[in-house]
């Protein structure tokens, strides 16, 4: 068989079965849509349900896809065998109550043995054991041998789950010969021996099974058939591992130039950790493109867990600082052109990638101090499992996933007490705290456990702008300290505090600390667990342990983000109202200077929708809306409309925030009285995040002021640069257009006489060779664009005959090649696209085209001579 690449392979199978009327559907997402059944796509069928299903009509009847999947169950594998991958493609071919059974085989053997040209007596089938009807379509219609086609039980060929549709399946098996094979004389399909690969299933849906087992058969019968792209690639390049077919190759050269360490393709430590990376990073990256993003929660978890386990195998390989990042780039170069939404958001991979490494980095190196540790601990006491209390602290504090802890102790004998670690993950309230906590908190992350003996701060701030407090403990350069003195800043604990801490998205407070001995300023207010970390910076006098203080809330600042915080929750309902209710809160940050907000949508807000949002919120502003907050049991809220951020989870109170009866919603933070009292609302930007998430950025307040104010500088700036009043912008704008689209019109028109002058007073610059006339000149780019020799070209083909041109377009930097020919010397053989590839190799650059005309770019315009000189050589 001809080796063809993957890429090949995928490209091959949709044209084929477009050829065969089958609609081409480009990969859904990653992430289901409507289907709570699924946390992640896992298989080409999972999202195209609602259509076998009859919940929704289907594109066409005939469909065919190569649907990206990831599949978390056998992850303990992934490394050490050659087949096993979190991330596959699976092509497949569906018909929704069109074709059945016999068109969908000879379809299937036509592509296998026609298309890929695969030997028939290396193909199997396997059918179910009662499938009298597949046996005959394959034995008397295909024309396979009857010892080719095995009968396999119900476990094997039979397709169901629950109740509903169903029905026998075919798989399609190739014979890799005897030297994978176990040597027993009856060794076939269905053998546990390696001999034979299954690659394509092919599902006839025809029974309706109900809750007695009762199987009727369907007025429309399905098909439903699934490839593995991965392991047809392995097939027909004539390996047994993933990790050797082009593409994955490809990414796996990457980890070994990164790491320095060859790759044997063995089973040794170094070797499991390359494949572990290879496979992790497609996953991430193409999880991260279809906008899902790191959390310690659902899918978000499961990108958390495979990054950090490709970064843990980096350390162990001996990488230095983050890879993942720029390892991406090797996905989206061999699979960009088939998801083209991975190459589009290859910066934004990228840059959520940069992020997740460098804080997972930050810890890793102390968490596998602590458990080793904790290893060493676990052999001199003799016992096999590590407790679920230091379990959840790695966790917790080091950022690893009880998957990494199991793996890590795995390796040295020893397992993990699981129903520990739950227990201690349902005391812990904010589980996604390492994920939305600012770079400051990241800083004192690794103190956390210095605050241990320390109670709960009691937070005053909803109703208290100022309080009296009392220091309980003062954090210095590492360390617990007695006092702060004048110049020194530190991190310090009241009992209570009217400032708020930095979380839910909104920005900490900043104040002042005093007392009849100090004075200070509070820069941060961070939270760690139930506890209030101030950075304090001493202005003056001496700070101690137990003082008695005053603390007060910088009241300008606390009101300019409480605006911004209530008109975050009046934007969030004026987007459900104007664009639907499918838009859901998907991140925001609130501070004393504008506000950003991340919602679920599925493409760009239009002008029109954008300039309705804004009137709307700017109508409920001037509507002087009441703000209440509310405490009350979680069941209460629901039951009220108040809308929770998906995905978070809260205690058994909550706030409720209600702007009128306009907003209502779950919430922490701080907020005004009255709507009103935000005054006026601005749309900066709207923009993409990711896949199906938005960003709007805004400001209020004095924030619309300021940027009225830079407005109006702009205005002004314009105004005097076009010499003219400010009212007058629009009629000089306008009358300026029409003065450039005069000039560039005479311009085209001096321009168009000159290339006819030209193309008549061009013989200074022709030379002729063995009959064929050469003209060689170069254009300065300052005059002339390409689109200009383009039509010179043209002009000059019209005239002559037996002519080559080249021209060549000089820059300071750079230069363009141009090569055409006349139609009489391309009924000879002549080629410009093969000819400027040469030429333009001259000045260090290259390109191709057609026969009759090609381009092509140079980096040296001073080898322009030189390039002139091959195109003599070449005639």
């Amino acid at each position: 068989m001809e080796k063809i690449g993957l890429n090949e392979l995928r490209t091959l199978f949709l044209e084929f079965y477009r050829s065969k009327d089958h609609y081409v559907h480009e990969s859904f997402s990653l992430i289901p849509h409507n289907d709570k059944s699924l946390l992640i796509i896992n298989s080409g069928m999972a999202p195209l349900k609602p259509y076998f299903a009859g919940i929704e009509t289907p594109p066409a009847p005939r469909m065919t896809t190569c649907q990206k999947c990831i599949r978390t169950g056998d992850i303990d594998n992934v490394g050490h065998t050659a087949r096993h991958g979190t991330f596959f493609e699976m092509l497949g071919s569906f018909s929704f109550g069109d074709y059945f059974k016999e068109q969908s085989l000879k379809w299937g053997w036509e592509f296998i043995t026609e298309v890929l040209k695969m030997p028939p007596e290396k193909l199997w089938a396997t059918i179910f054991e009662d499938d009298d009807e597949a046996f005959e379509i394959w034995n008397k219609v295909i024309g396979m041998p009857a010892d080719h086609i095995v009968r396999l039980g119900r476990d094997d060929n039979f397709w169901q789950i629950g109740i509903g549709p169903c029905g026998p399946c075919s798989e399609i098996y190739f014979d890799r010969g005897p030297a994978y094979g176990c040597g027993k004389p009856d060794c076939k399909p269905g053998c546990d021996c390696d001999r034979y690969v299954e690659f394509w299933n092919h599902v006839f849906s025809q029974f309706n099974a109900d809750e007695n087992n009762n199987y009727t058969p369907l007025e429309h019968k399905n098909i439903d058939t699934g490839l593995g792209l991965e392991r047809l690639a392995c097939i027909m390049q004539d390996t047994d591992s993933i990790f050797a077919i082009d593409t994955i190759r490809h990414i796996l050269e990457g980890v070994v130039a990164v790491s320095g360490v060859a790759y044997e393709g063995g089973s040794s430590p170094s070797d499991v950790s390359i494949r572990i990376i290879t496979d992790h990073i497609r996953s991430v990256t193409f999880m991260i493109g279809d906008g899902i993003l790191p959390s310690n929660e659902g899918r978000g978890y499961v990108l958390r867990r495979l990054l950090r386990r490709a970064a843990r195998h980096g350390k162990l390989l001996g990488i230095e600082g983050p890879f993942l990042a720029d390892l991406s780039a090797r996905v989206v170069e061999v699979s960009g052109d088939a998801y083209p939404e991975i190459r589009e958001r290859q910066d934004y991979i990228h840059r959520i990638l940069s992020i997740e490494e460098e804080k997972f980095s930050k810890t890793i190196d102390q968490g596998m101090a602590v458990l080793l540790a904790d290893v060493e601990e676990l052999k001199a006491s003799g016992a096999k499992v590590l407790s679920g209390d230091k379990v959840f602290r790695l966790y917790d504090t080091f950022g690893f996933p009880i998957e990494l802890t199991q793996e890590i102790l795995s390796e040295q004998g020893f397992g993990v007490d699981e129903a520990g670690f739950q227990a201690n993950m349902e005391k812990q309230k904010e589980t996604a705290r390492s994920a939305r906590r600012s770079d400051m908190d990241e800083g004192w992350a690794d103190e956390a456990a210095l605050y241990a003996d320390l109670p709960a701060t009691e937070f005053l701030g909803y109703e208290q702008l100022e309080a009296e407090a009392t220091v309980l403990a003062i954090f210095s350069g590492g360390g617990a300290v007695d006092s702060l003195e004048e110049g020194e800043s530190g991190r310090v604990i009241f009992d209570r505090s009217p400032l708020y801490a930095e979380m839910g998205g909104q920005a900490t407070d900043t104040g002042a600390v005093e007392s009849d001995a100090f004075r200070g300023s509070v820069e941060a207010v961070s939270k760690v667990k139930e506890i209030f970390v101030h950075r304090v910076t001493a202005l003056a006098g001496s700070l101690q342990k137990g003082d008695k203080v005053s603390l007060r809330v910088d009241l300008l600042r606390r009101n300019e983000t409480a605006r911004n915080h209530t008109a975050t929750h009046i934007l969030h309902a004026a987007l459900r109202q104007v664009l639907g209710t499918h838009v859901e809160q998907a991140g925001s940050s609130v501070t004393g200077e504008t506000l950003r907000f991340d919602f679920t949508h599925f493409e760009a807000i239009s002008a029109e929708d954008l300039a309705k949002i804004e009137a709307l919120v700017n109508e409920k502003i001037s509507s002087f809306l009441p703000v209440h907050t509310d405490v009350m049991s979680i069941e209460e809220a629901h039951k009220t409309g108040a809308m929770s951020l998906f995905g978070e989870k809260y205690g058994a109170t909550v706030r409720v925030v209600s702007v009128g009866d306009f907003s209502r919603e779950f919430c922490g933070g701080t907020h005004l009285s009255n709507a009103g009292q935000i005054g006026a609302f601005k749309i900066l930007s709207e923009s993409s995040v990711a896949a199906g998430v938005r960003r709007i950025e805004a400001v209020t307040g004095l924030g619309v002021y300021r940027k009225l104010q830079a407005d109006e500088a702009l205005l002004k700036e314009t105004a005097d640069a076009l010499k003219c009043h400010v009212d007058a912008l629009g009629s000089r704008a306008k009358a300026l257009s029409e003065e450039m689209r005069a000039a560039k019109k005479e311009v085209e028109e001096l321009k168009k006489q000159n290339m006819a002058s030209l193309s008549d007073d061009l013989g200074a610059d022709t030379i002729e060779i063995k009959g064929v006339k050469l003209l060689r000149k170069r254009f300065d780019s300052a005059e002339y664009e390409l689109a200009d020799l383009r039509s010179l070209c043209d002009e000059i083909r019209a005239k002559q005959k037996a002519t080559v041109i080249v021209f060549a377009l000089e820059s300071a930097d750079k230069v363009s090649f141009l090569v055409s020919l006349t139609d009489d010397l391309q009924e000879k053989g002549y080629h410009a696209g093969k000819m400027i590839k040469e030429i333009a190799a001259a000045a260090g650059g290259g390109g191709g085209g057609k026969a009759d005309m090609a381009q092509a770019g140079a980096k040296d315009p001073s080898k322009i001579e030189d390039a002139f000189k091959v195109a003599e050589t070449l005639l």
